[in-house]
């Protein structure tokens, strides 16, 4: 027998790939220079799902001081306004568009 499957749930499904596509292409643009093997910025492979200011990057003590770990509200919350998530913190720039933040964090999801 054949199962409906809600059309929502299908294009969630297939959209996925694309989001993190469309990641990858943003995070290039906007995030590597800083996030890419400079000194500027940690490596943020495996930052998804893991703890807040943890690993061997010199954060800032508000960072630092934060705790949890970095869910996609806790990753939205920081791209949307780093200095409102954590105020000290030392990055600077900011992702305002909506889409443009769910796109960047479906990305930050596949680095391992």
């Amino acid at each position: 027998m054949f199962r409906v499957v809600p059309l929502a749930i299908v294009l969630t499904l297939a959209a996925a790939p694309v989001l993190a596509a469309d990641g990858a292409q943003l995070f290039n643009m906007q995030c590597k220079m800083c996030h890419g093997g400079s000194v500027m910025g940690p490596s943020l492979a495996g930052v998804a799902g893991g703890k807040i200011g943890a690993g061997a990057f010199a954060y800032s003590p508000a960072l630092k001081a934060k705790g949890g770990t970095w869910t996609d509200a806790n990753l939205d919350t920081y791209l949307k306004q780093p200095a409102t998530f954590a105020p000290g913190t030392k990055m600077l720039i900011n992702v305002p568009n909506d889409e443009n933040r769910a796109a960047i964090i479906a990305y930050l999801k596949t680095l391992k």
